[in-house]
This record gives C-alpha cells, sequence and structure tokens, in this order.
C-alpha cells in the first residue's frame, strides 16, 4: 500500500476503497484539513507528535499561550519529528495548524470551545471553533494514523469522584483509541490512586518514565506505585511497536516526571488544591469547567508558581515525546513494521 498510514486510516472510512481515494497526495480528507507537511510526514512514515490545543486556548492568557505553542512545535522540531498541532478550525478539523492559525486560537482563548471527543460532531456541524482536550485530540490522531501524542497532564478520576462520578472521558478514550499518551501523569488536582485504577478497568497501559512511582504533574512524587517502568525512547518504542502489531484497540500512558528543577513544593500546591476545590464546590463550578477553573485558582494561589511548571513539563514532555516518534519511526522502518 502506498501510504504507510493507509491502513488505519481506511477502518475509518466507509470502504478501503474511498479511503484510498482520499489518500494523503496532495488532497485534504474532505472533514479532515492535514497540514502538507503532516500529509507529507504521513506518506513517508516520518516522525509526527500531535499536539493538543487545549493548552494554548484555556491553560494560559495571550501571548503567553502563543508562545508557548510555538516554542512545543520548536521543540518538536528540534528532536527530529513534525509537530501536529490538532484543532477544530471554523467547524473543519485540523492536523497541523499554520503559526497564523496558531495565532488565530491563542487570541481567541477561552472563547474557543473546549471540545473532547464526544463533542466532535457538534463543533464541526455548528462550524465553531474548537479547541481539542487530550480526548478529542487522541481520536482526530489516530483517525490519520499518528501513534503518539503529548501534552501536559490528562483528565482523571475527580477528588470525591465516588459520590459525583465525575471522571474524564480521557480515560474512556484511551481505553479505546490506540494512541500512545506522553504527559506528566493525572494532574494533581485529581484522585490520583482511583484514576490509575480506572486506567486498569480500561486495559491501558501505564508506565512511568525512569522512575517507579507515577508522577503527580506538578511534582516528581505521587505516593503510587507505577504499573510498570521504561527507560528510554527506545524502550518506549519498542512498547508502542508491539501494541500496534498486536492490534489493540486501547492507547498507553507513558508518565514522565517534571524536571527536579521544576516542580514545585508539594505542600504549596495541596494546599492551594484543597482552597481551589473548596472554592469550586461553594461556587456549584462542575463538568469541564472544572478543572480550567481549579488550574487556573492553583496558579492565583501559588503565585504563579504552578503555571511555570505547567509550562516547564509540557516543554519537557514534547522533547521526550519527539524523541520516542524518532525512535518508533526507526524502529518500523528497520522492521518494515508499518502503521
Amino acid at each position: 500500500m502506498a501510504d504507510s498510514r493507509l491502513a488505519i486510516l481506511s477502518r475509518h472510512f466507509t470502504s478501503a476503497a474511498s479511503a484510498s481515494k482520499a489518500g494523503f497526495g496532495g488532497k485534504d480528507l474532505g472533514w479532515i484539513k492535514i497540514s502538507p507537511e503532516v500529509r507529507d510526514a504521513l506518506k513517508h512514515g516520518s516522525p509526527i507528535v500531535a499536539l493538543e490545543s487545549t493548552i494554548i486556548s484555556h491553560g494560559m492568557p495571550y501571548p503567553q499561550n502563543f508562545e508557548t505553542a510555538k516554542e512545543l512545535e520548536v521543540i518538536v522540531r528540534e528532536n527530529g519529528a513534525v509537530p501536529a498541532t490538532i484543532a477544530i478550525l471554523d467547524g473543519v478539523p485540523c492536523i497541523g495548524l499554520t503559526t497564523e492559525e496558531l495565532e488565530i486560537l491563542a487570541r481567541l482563548g477561552s472563547k474557543a470551545r473546549k471540545t473532547a471527543s464526544r463533542d466532535i460532531a457538534l463543533v464541526m456541524a455548528g462550524r465553531e471553533n474548537g479547541a481539542t482536550t487530550v480526548s478529542a485530540t487522541m481520536y482526530l490522531a489516530s483517525m490519520v494514523g499518528i501513534p503518539i501524542f503529548v501534552t501536559g497532564g490528562i483528565g482523571g478520576v475527580h477528588r470525591h469522584g465516588e459520590n459525583t462520578m465525575d471522571i474524564s472521558s480521557d480515560l474512556t478514550e484511551l481505553g479505546n483509541t490506540p494512541v500512545a499518551v506522553i504527559s506528566a501523569g493525572v494532574k494533581s488536582i485529581l484522585d490520583i490512586p482511583r484514576t490509575l485504577e480506572y486506567l486498569e478497568t480500561q486495559r491501558v497501559t501505564v508506565a512511568a518514565y525512569k522512575t517507579d512511582e507515577f508522577p503527580a504533574f506538578f511534582t516528581q512524587t505521587s505516593g503510587c506505585k507505577a504499573p510498570a517502568r521504561v527507560e528510554s525512547p527506545e524502550h518506549c518504542a519498542r512498547v508502542i511497536d508491539a501494541n500496534i502489531r498486536l492490534a489493540r484497540k486501547s492507547g498507553m500512558l507513558i508518565a514522565v516526571p517534571i524536571p527536579r528543577e521544576h516542580s514545585a513544593s508539594g505542600s504549596l500546591i495541596e494546599s492551594a488544591i484543597q482552597q481551589a476545590l473548596q472554592e469550586a464546590r461553594e461556587k456549584k463550578i462542575t463538568g469541564n469547567a472544572e478543572t480550567p477553573f481549579l488550574l487556573a485558582r492553583v496558579n492565583e494561589l501559588t503565585g504563579g508558581a504552578s503555571l511555570a511548571s505547567n509550562i516547564a513539563l509540557v516543554k519537557n514532555n514534547a522533547s521526550v515525546g519527539a524523541k520516542i516518534s524518532v525512535s518508533l519511526a526507526q524502529l518500523q522502518k528497520h522492521s518494515g513494521q508499518r502503521l
């Protein structure tokens, strides 16, 4: 088959013939817009790293969000991979954004709809602008055959989730979408032990990078033992490749600890989280509005320390994720295995 990722893509269309017709040979897929650079990388089996867009629109203010988005793409390139920031613009899912599109999204900020996988059809039908969360980014990356996605931290089971049933769709998407997610673990505003239990239920392979303890986003430690450990980009690539060859439908989570020099004080963060949670309950902030509120409030309460840590960890994840992507591409070319 001429296109290296056509096999996976074809499963998402009505027939192999229609997928072949869509192809990556200089044309967009009609309902998905793929940048020329990403399309070329897909065609030739080159390393690609998917990046989410919610961190741009809802993670920090303009112009800091725009500068961070550009810096993430530079880091991915410097480490040998092609960045593919994913968003929905005017109802069209876009895989790979131009600098101008990045800035449009950054200026829109929270006016862009926070889009989980369940919301993609609504945003498309309404011709809206959507910033993709972890679940939506995973889904769209999988549709075009991008196997690796970098983010800051995934969502999970919220604290008191045993009563509220507030569980992020990131977890169920990981259980149903074969993409490897590189993150700094689970956002520490969440219930990490229950999140790990839920990931096990969803059949998600979870491994910590060069550590035995599952990281806690702002800090290197969570008190939870990681289910498995991976030692290098090459090790990660072998695990991802095995998952692909097994044709498993579930994804993987590779948890990369924040660099020690950027980690925030655990006691400072936890104190801020408890206060933010209390305020969220008092203001009755729930659903997909809760996480942005909690992260913003924790940043205020820590005097900006948490946001600085957030930016540092996602940059580190981008570096690690790009190296993993390069190793995977090399492994697959060497073995003759294609996505």
